[in-house]
């Protein structure tokens, strides 16, 4: 087998899978309610955006589900993958892949996918 080479799209794609990857794992289990969803949200956009090649990122956390799963005594809840809704722009030299994490309700699974990967090069 010859091997081929590693173009910049490869390592856009590369990148912006790691950022999702570690976002999901790092923040899924932390304490959630509705008082402290902004702060949630603003505090994972920026330990991912000042990672390596992060042009873009935007988080939301669904309030709906976060009222449906409070604990009544205590009054939060633990971030689930599925109340997670993420787009990243990763730019590598001129390769951009724009991705998300997102939960699919056919699936019944936080999917993270391509949505976007194109060149900045005009060539």
């Amino acid at each position: 087998m010859k091997a081929e080479s590693i173009t910049e799209r490869d390592n856009a794609l590369f990148e912006a899978g790691i950022k999702l990857g570690a976002l999901y794992h790092q923040f899924t289990g932390s304490p959630v309610n509705l008082r402290n969803a902004d702060s949630l949200e603003k505090a994972i956009q920026e330990s991912i955006a000042v990672q390596p090649f992060v042009k873009e990122i935007s988080v939301s956390i669904d309030r709906e589900i976060i009222r449906s799963k409070l604990n009544s005594e205590f009054g939060y809840c633990e971030l689930e993958g599925r109340m997670l809704d993420v787009r990243i722009t990763v730019r590598y030299n001129s390769a951009v892949a724009n991705v998300r994490l997102a939960y699919n309700s056919e699936l019944e699974y936080p999917l993270m996918k391509i949505e976007e990967v194109y060149s900045l090069d005009s060539s």
